[in-house]
Formats: structure tokens, sequence, C-alpha cells
């Protein structure tokens, strides 16, 4: 009845007041946290030595990816629409890194605004049905500011032209020297810590009800493990760096 308020009981056993109980996963959201980790890795491998070798036709096989991908967002699947909203989303961060990688690989200051073309979609879309595919752009993208703030910051950045310049002979043994220079005390403590905040952001966002933050979850985790990488490649194995 209006203007009666409820008792301690009643507002003890509202939704607000219970215990958030884990969100059950299930196998559609399994298939595509894996698919945004792959699509997180996937240019490390792929889209890498393909815009290196060339870089106008990796730009354009943008063109059938988003049309395959507005053509699985059409299924009746929910499972294949989700894969095609999520594809939508790749092609963004796809068409930024060959743009970037393609043709202004030698400036390190545009990489983040290059990689952010797509950013005024994303936002708007994280309110539609594109919200999954939205979210893993915007995922991307900050894992890509994360990496490039803290290579700013710690003094590797001013490494990139001068290794992505040096004869091939010789740039290994520069991006190794690079690398070396995150194991010294004050740039590692920036690296720790900008790990242990991406690992909380991930935590913080797999514990999220709705699924576009799980999947973003799964895009920044992804990222951080390939930095990872990238770094141990750096240090033991610069020829297969994917930078050089």
């Amino acid at each position: 009845m209006i203007g009666v308020q409820p008792s301690l009981t009643t507002r003890a056993l509202t939704p607000a007041a219970l215990p958030q109980a884990p969100v059950p996963v299930g196998q559609g959201e399994t298939a595509l946290r894996a698919a945004g980790c792959l699509l997180v890795a996937l240019p490390v491998f792929l889209q890498a030595p393909w815009v290196r070798l060339a870089p106008f036709s990796a730009a354009l096989f943008t063109a059938p990816l988003l049309l395959l991908a507005v053509l699985l967002a059409q299924l009746p699947s929910q499972r294949w629409r989700d894969i095609g909203v999520l594809l939508v989303g790749f092609c963004g961060s796809w068409l930024g890194g060959c743009l970037f990688w393609g043709w202004c690989r030698l400036h390190p200051l545009w990489h983040l605004p290059i990689e952010a073309f797509a950013l005024p979609l994303a936002l708007g879309g994280l309110n539609s049905r594109w919200r999954l595919g939205a979210s893993f752009y915007l995922a991307s993208l900050a894992g890509t500011a994360a990496t490039d703030g803290v290579m700013a910051v710690t003094g590797v950045m001013r490494h990139w032209t001068e290794v992505l310049e040096a004869p091939i002979q010789q740039a290994p043994a520069l991006l190794q020297q690079a690398a070396l220079g995150v194991l010294a005390p004050l740039p590692l403590a920036v690296t720790a810590a900008a790990t242990v905040i991406l690992v909380d952001l991930c935590r913080r966002f797999w514990q999220h009800p709705d699924d576009a933050w799980r999947l973003a979850a799964s895009a920044l985790a992804t990222t951080l493990a390939v930095d990872g990488l990238f770094l141990t490649a750096a240090l033991w194995s610069p020829h297969w760096s994917g930078l050089i």
C-alpha cells in the first residue's frame, strides 16, 4: 500500500539486498570468451607479418571480414549472432592495427589515436545490439592504452623508432637492450603496478553479471598475457618478437 514502509524482513529479502551469486557460465558464453581471447591473440601471429608484407591487402581484408560479421549477426542462432557481433568489434581493432603498422609504425605517439578511430561508434554501441563487439573493441583499446602508457613511462618507447629503423641484423640486439631496461627497479615497479591494476580490473569485470563485461575481462586478460609473451621474447629471443 502507498505510504506503508516495508518491514526490515521484507527489505532484507529484496533483490538489491541479497548477495550476488556467481553467474553460471554456459557453453555459448564459454565459446564466446574463447573467441574473444583468440581474436586478441590473432593479430600477433597473423596480422603482424601480413601487414609487414602487404599492408594494403591486410587493410582491405576488413571489408569481407565485416560482411561476414554482419551476416552472422543476422542468423537465428543466438551463438552465431553473438560471434558475428563480436567480429564487428574485431574489425575495428583489425583495421586500426593495419593502418598504424602498415603506414605509421615509425610514429609511436600516433598508435593509440589511430587505434581509437572507432571509439565514438563503440561508445554508442554499448547500448545497442552491438554491445558485445563494442565491449571487445573498448577492452582491446584499453589494453593498447595501458601497454603504450607503460612503455612510455618506463622509457621503452624512446627506442621504438630506433629498433624499427635498424638493419635486420642489428634490430634484435637493440630490442633486447630496450627490454632489459624494463628490469631496472623503477620501470619494473611501474610494470608490476600496472599488471596488478589490470588483473584487478579483469577480476572485477569477470564478476559482472553482464556478459559484455566478462568478454571485456577475457580481452584484457589476453592482452596482458600477450604483453608478457612479447616481453619474454624480447628478452630471450628477440628474433621471435612481433615488433621486428
